[in-house]
């Protein structure tokens, strides 16, 4: 079922390009849209009907609106740090038409049915794009797991360590194997945040502005050993599993097996993994701090390489916005969170078309990834007759200066800032409808600018 605010009728349109990114390759077309939906991929000079509206993109790419399954929304409770008003206009902004919020870091936090019914309530006359919903498994609430799948959360995120707030609390090793056996009753997939408590206790506390020294506090380590425990107990318990913001390289190996015993697994990486590295981080530049960490050039290129072969699954933002005050020159005391929503698109093209991937690749681990992850692939990640018209047109050639005023999320904080990206996202469509934002507009105090809700609150529906 889905929950949806009004949405202006469309009018059918055929939208034409050379460069038409399609399940089988990419080709010149002409992509009918009618409904709201794919209606047909035609020959590129085919002719559109009397009434339909003609889009030439010309040169322009058109590919499906990406997916992004890891987004930090914060709302309702600390929207000064996003909102969903400003969060779904970033995400139109760099072609992401359909977004999934993490159960955390909103108050209340998405853990009881009535705490998702509130987060509704404050999402939908909001919403620019479509929103999807995780719920969160925290030690107090094993009774809410199945109302949460049955009213339509798409997986249950945990964390092994500290979240960074009080009200989203970690896991032990025995609650999390209760939980994976209470999830594999019903079928349902467990996101995890898996680093090591014991190996982050071990290691020097972060401090001071010295990237390096906040580089050693979360060893690679903390990762594998975490990461090592969630297959062993997703074998153990036949549990689905996905595997959040991969940051090291060292968990690979363990994934690669685990899949070849049978393990259902898959697992995801962030485009500041992909692009930025530890030697790109200045000292005091707490903008690029996130959890875990953006680590050496030489994990980076080990990250591409399981991308490449399939060991990684996707590539979402990890979207994790904050007030400006809260980026401390302190790498000990500053928010771990890094705000890419808008950017996401253009960071992971410039790296990977400089090492020879295309933008098929791009929209395999992008959009049909994600859309897979949460059981939407018959209407996401797609150009393809009956899926919804979620549409972007890129131009791969052109080339964007970040500039911190010209992005949409609410705080103009962002580690990408003076970083020249290539790719730029001349429009983009949902469900056939132009959401293309303007100029960034100021926002009141709630984070809500004057916008035209467009996007459906979207409900698992498999399996």
């Amino acid at each position: 079922m889905n929950r949806s605010s009004a949405v202006p009728p469309t009018v059918e349109t055929l939208l034409r390009s050379t460069r038409v990114v399609l399940p089988e390759g990419t080709r010149p077309a002409a992509v009918a849209l009618s409904g709201g939906r794919v209606d047909a991929v035609l020959p590129h000079n085919a002719t559109p009907p009397a009434g339909w509206r003609l889009v030439d993109l010309d040169d322009t790419a058109l590919l499906p609106g990406l997916v992004d399954t890891h987004v930090h929304v914060n709302d309702p409770g600390r929207t000064p740090w996003e909102g969903f008003a400003t969060a779904t206009r970033a995400a139109a902004a760099g072609g992401v038409t359909t977004i999934v919020d993490m159960p955390l870091n909103s108050l209340p936090p998405t853990t009881t049915v009535d705490a998702l019914a509130v987060k509704r309530d404050v999402a939908g006359p909001r919403a620019v794009v479509d929103i999807a919903f995780w719920g969160g498994a925290v030690p107090d609430n094993a009774a809410d797991l199945r109302p949460l799948h049955d009213a339509g959360v798409m997986g249950f995120k945990c964390f092994l360590s500290p979240s960074g707030v009080e009200e989203f609390p970690p896991l032990d090793p025995h609650r999390l194997d209760t939980v994976m056996a209470a999830l594999a009753e019903f079928d349902a997939l467990l996101l995890v945040h898996a680093e090591d408590p014991a190996r982050l206790d071990a290691a020097p506390a972060p401090h001071g502005p010295r990237y390096a020294d906040f580089l050693a506090s979360p060893p690679p380590a903390a990762e594998r050993d975490a990461n090592a425990r969630v297959l062993d107990l997703a074998r153990a318990r036949e549990c689905r599993v996905h595997l959040l913001h991969l940051s090291a390289a060292d968990p690979l190996p363990l994934i690669a097996a685990a899949r070849r015993d049978g393990v259902r697994v898959t697992a995801e990486t962030c485009p500041h993994f992909l692009v930025l590295t530890a030697e790109d981080v200045p000292d005091g530049a707490t903008e690029f701090k996130c959890c875990p960490p953006i680590r050496d050039a030489d994990n980076r290129d080990a990250l591409w390489e399981a991308l490449a072969d399939g060991t990684i699954d996707c590539v979402v933002s990890d979207h994790s916005p904050c007030t400006a005050d809260l980026k401390t020159p302190d790498f000990g005391t500053a928010w771990g969170g890094i705000a890419s929503l808008q950017l996401g698109l253009p960071a992971v093209w410039t790296e990977a078309a400089r090492r020879g991937h295309d933008l098929a690749d791009v929209v395999r681990w992008m959009s049909a990834a994600p859309a897979a992850l949460i059981g939407l692939d018959d209407r996401k990640g797609a150009i393809a007759p009956g899926r919804d018209a979620d549409l972007v047109a890129l131009d791969p050639d052109a080339t964007l200066t970040v500039d911190p005023a010209a992005l949409h999320h609410r705080n103009p904080v962002t580690a990408w800032a003076g970083r020249t990206l290539r790719g730029v996202v001349r429009r983009t469509w949902l469900r056939g409808t132009d959401i293309t934002p303007g100029p960034p507009l100021p926002t009141a105090p709630t984070g809500e600018p004057p916008s035209r809700p467009t996007g459906r609150l979207l409900e698992r529906t498999r399996p």
